[in-house]
């Protein structure tokens, strides 16, 4: 089985890799192609799988290309981990915003729908060519903003593309730990929402649902991540638990002040991390391997150090820096090719699963996933709050769509005038006005 790597030179890859070299079973990968428009990027991690086969039998064969079409010609799994403009870009993401006093976050508020504005086009034309040269493969989008982007592609893919995340995953297996669930993989986690605007409703092991106890006891709610984050009072109140991202909503003034005030914003500290990383791997004399474990370690650690900081949360526990994301790319791959079914919480097409979205519209939310792809689970309303926010997040990103597609400056402006975390429509227009002077590939907007 071949498998394409869009972004192959990005510092997540390793993961995906290191994943693949346990699975030995019939139908696994066999071969992986990695692709990225910077060949020392692809070199630089070349290197890296390289030192990770050693000794692994059968380890699956690694090339690497600049050249789009070669790298899905052939594809039965394409995953897409792009970053269009690259690290340079969320650093003026994230300085232009805070410097309107509103959030730079990757994902979330100005920053994500800059993100967003600069990556759809590209996410667009490579769902095209997928569709011309690999028409049979699955698509698996690691690209954020995940929910946009995937909805982007299942344009021209349909419920051929997949959007993937590891923050529920991570957010039900702490709920899980904390609660002694012993077999975390056999709780039912009960999550709905957008891409980094979700909430965990239940955790139900053997039919029961846990979380009331877990919600009833401060002390258990202040034990782990989110309780630390958001406080037991206020999990309490919501009789759930949110993602970690919905920190930048519920305490989006206090977190705007950190970041303001942070020596360094998230994408300017990655930026020069990872030059460095890519710097060291030029020797051919060191390690790349011990460079990127030693580089993803520190990535890990310091992840949302500002939100914590804000919360006093902490350092972060250590059960909580092993990543996962590479986990659920994984056993969605093998349900879809070898029809192991199971459960996933993924970004698909809501169909009829929440009542206030359309059915086209993507969210996040259990899926059973089998050979014919991720089928969305019925699942409870969302409360009046959550309901609210969601549908006024997924209008945001249909303005995206739309600006993106049409190349309206008009589209764009309402698309941050509209977002819960940008507070004046004068701001959203010069927040339109400054990122189209910082970032060349938003030169499409009228």
């Amino acid at each position: 089985m071949r498998l394409t790597i869009l972004g192959g030179g990005g510092f997540r890859v390793p993961l995906v890799y290191g994943a693949l070299l346990g699975d030995h079973a019939e139908g696994r990968v066999t071969h992986v192609v990695l692709h990225d428009l910077d060949a020392g990027r692809l070199h630089a991690i070349t290197r890296v799988l390289a030192e990770q086969a050693a000794g692994v039998p059968d380890a699956p064969e690694v090339t690497a290309t600049t050249d789009l079409d070669e790298a899905l010609r052939g594809a039965d799994f394409v995953f897409s981990a792009i970053r269009v403009g690259g690290l340079e870009g969320r650093a003026h993401d994230e300085r232009v915003a805070l410097a309107e006093g509103v959030l730079g976050q990757e994902t979330v508020g100005a920053g994500g729908i800059a993100y967003g504005l600069r990556t759809v086009p590209v996410a667009d034309g490579i769902a095209r060519s997928v569709a011309r040269l690999a028409p049979d493969a699955w698509v698996i989008n690691f690209t954020n903003p995940a929910g946009l982007v995937t909805e982007a592609m299942s344009r021209h893919l349909g419920d051929r593309v997949i959007g993937i995340c590891d923050s529920p995953v991570g957010l039900g297996r702490r709920i899980a730990r904390v609660l002694g669930v012993r077999d975390p993989a056999a709780a039912w986690i009960d999550y709905v929402g957008l891409n980094h605007l979700g909430w965990v409703r239940g955790l139900r092991v053997a039919g029961r649902d846990e979380l009331p106890r877990l919600l009833a006891d401060p002390g258990l709610l202040g034990s782990f991540e989110e309780g630390k984050l958001f406080g037991a009072a206020w999990l309490s109140s919501l009789g759930a638990i949110p993602n970690e991202y919905l920190h930048y909503y519920y305490f989006n003034r206090e977190t705007v002040r950190a970041c303001q005030e942070a020596e360094q914003t998230r994408g300017a500290f990655l930026r020069d991390q990872q030059a460095r990383f890519y710097e060291r791997t030029r020797d051919p004399g060191a390690s790349a391997l011990r460079a990127w474990e030693a580089t993803r370690a520190e990535r890990e650690a310091t992840y949302m150090a500002e939100n914590r900081e804000t919360a006093g949360a902490g350092e972060r526990a250590a059960d909580d820096l092993s990543g996962g994301y590479e986990k659920v790319a994984l056993a969605l791959m093998r349900a879809v090719a070898r029809n192991e079914r199971t459960t996933l919480i993924l970004n698909v097409r809501n169909r009829h699963t929440l009542t206030a979205l359309d059915s086209e519209a993507v969210i996040e939310v259990p899926c059973l996933v089998d050979a014919g792809g991720a089928h969305p689970v019925a699942v409870d309303p969302l409360p009046d709050h959550a309901t609210g926010l969601v549908c006024a997040v997924k209008a945001v990103e249909r303005e995206v769509l739309s600006a993106a597609a049409s190349g309206s400056r008009a589209s764009a402006v309402k698309a941050f005038a509209l977002h819960p975390l940008v507070d004046s429509v004068a701001v959203a227009r010069r927040l339109v006005d400054a990122y189209t002077a910082v970032h060349p590939g938003l030169s499409y907007l009228g």
